[in-house]
């Protein structure tokens, strides 16, 4: 079984560094800004041999009872709790600081075992913070630098009493292994996108029945992209909350630059997404931009309208209908799908709708009834007329792949077909096969000439 570890500290220790080091990737942002982590973040890491969940942690901040600050030393305070070890560092650089002995004294009244690292020891400069460091009365400390790998023997030599035997691994191993495994059992990708302040993060704690983000009425809370396991109904989900997406001119300040690209990134890289609309204010320009992008990506697309509860119903609708018809013509069938994430409604209604353009994603038609289609289709409107005057023939389609579905179709003259007609194609196939929601590839390519060589 994997050892929960803990990374906790005051702001800009070097904590998401150090979860980064540990990951071997890029995993949190790291930015010279006190504070950018906010939300816990969960990942599942291999140090040598041993299986590590880290949590990384906001820094402790002074707050009021309800404020941002508030909120994040909750999360913390979580952490800590859930922890097998924690992993308390400092700044040798900035020496100790008087968060660090409030922090201390927190870590010692949880009774939860820890190891002192004291972060940024790249040089002799610092041997004074590694004794000064002793003052937190959390045992003895260790020089470390996440940045540069430093100290990294002397943090494995300290987890490893903590990692525990588990019976199942080898058979986990297995199933892992298997080649045959459908995609129905795989893990989906499901991240949740959209504007600041549309409810993207209480969307999230209503799936998970937990206060997992930080929510609030303030814009901007979500700083980086993260990933919880989740399960719907035997459907295992990665769950991936993201940072609001502002137009690209208004974003100046590069930790905002730091944030979109981690949205996007978890967008790109997921395999449906939701774009979470405002009930106020649906399909705005920004919204547009953000569900083009996902459909040029290739990813399925699942459209919420949040705030349901204090909608003008029918105006949304209407208003809804017409942006959809009139901006969003690549894509036909997108479902939409009315909730209330602050009063939990409608939320099995939109993971079906997940689930449903999730299997349309990964759908492979038949080539029987795919030629059927297809010469049906032509029969109904023939392919214009070519650069030669004569009418370009389409002989036959081929499903090239899923997700999402690319079809290659063959001709002798594909040079001369209009996009126009291909985008009837892809139409009809959509609706004829119920692709709604999902992007189709399709590409015209000129056949074997069989009397080329004679």
């Amino acid at each position: 079984m994997s050892i929960t570890v803990a990374i906790i500290g005051r702001p800009n220790v070097g904590k998401s560094t150090l979860l980064n080091r540990l990951a071997g990737r890029k995993i949190a942002l790291v930015h010279d800004t006190p504070g950018v982590t906010r939300d816990r973040k969960e990942v599942f890491a291999s140090f040598r041999d041993l299986d590590l969940k880290l949590i990384d942690t906001a820094g402790f901040e002074q707050g009021d009872e309800g404020s941002i600050e508030a909120r994040m030393f909750k999360q913390t305070k979580r952490a800590i709790d859930e922890a097998d070890v924690c992993l308390f560092m400092t700044d040798a650089r900035a020496g100790l600081h008087p968060y660090d002995e409030v922090f201390a004294s927190l870590v010692r009244q949880s009774h939860k075992p820890v190891i002192l690292l004291v972060n940024k020891c790249e040089g002799k400069l610092q041997e004074d913070a590694v004794f000064e460091a002793y003052k937190l009365g959390l045992g003895e400390p260790v020089p470390f630098s996440a940045e540069h790998g430093l100290g990294l023997e002397d943090l494995y030599t300290l987890l490893k009493p903590y990692q525990k035997e588990d019976e199942s691994k080898e058979e986990a191993l297995e199933e892992k292994d298997d080649d045959k495994e459908s995609y129905q059992s795989r893990p989906i990708d499901l991240a949740i996108v959209g504007r600041p302040n549309v409810g993207k993060s209480t969307l999230v704690n209503a799936f998970l029945g937990d206060e997992r983000m930080l929510t609030g009425s303030e814009a901007g809370i979500t700083r980086d992209a993260v990933k919880t396991e989740w399960s719907f109904k035997g459907h295992k989900i990665n769950l991936v909350d993201t940072a609001g997406l502002r137009r690209q001119s208004k974003i100046i300040d590069s930790l905002e630059k730091m944030s979109a690209a981690s949205t996007k990134h978890a967008a790109f890289m997921a395999q449906v997404v939701v774009l979470v609309l405002d009930a106020d204010a649906v399909l705005d320009k920004q919204d547009l931009t953000i569900a083009r992008q996902v459909i040029d990506e290739g990813r399925a697309l699942v459209i919420a309208v949040n705030k349901w509860d204090i909608a003008n119903r029918q105006q949304t609708i209407q208003k809804l209908n017409d942006k959809l018809a009139s901006s969003l013509t690549q894509i036909s069938g997108v479902p939409c799908v009315t909730v209330s994430a602050l009063k939990k409604e409608g939320l099995d209604k939109l993971m079906s709708a997940v689930l449903k353009v999730y299997k349309r994603w990964n759908m492979r038609i038949p080539t029987a009834p795919l030629n059927k289609w297809f010469a049906d289709v032509q029969e109904q409107n023939q392919p214009p007329l070519g650069k030669n005057k004569r009418r370009i023939k389409l002989k036959y389609i081929t499903q090239a792949k899923t997700r999402p579905p690319a079809f290659y179709i063959f001709s002798s003259n594909p040079e001369g077909l209009p996009d126009s007609y291909l985008r009837y194609l892809i139409n009809d196939l959509r609706e004829t096969f119920d692709l709604g929601g999902v992007p189709i590839r399709m590409t015209v390519r000129k056949s074997d000439n069989p009397y080329k060589n004679n």
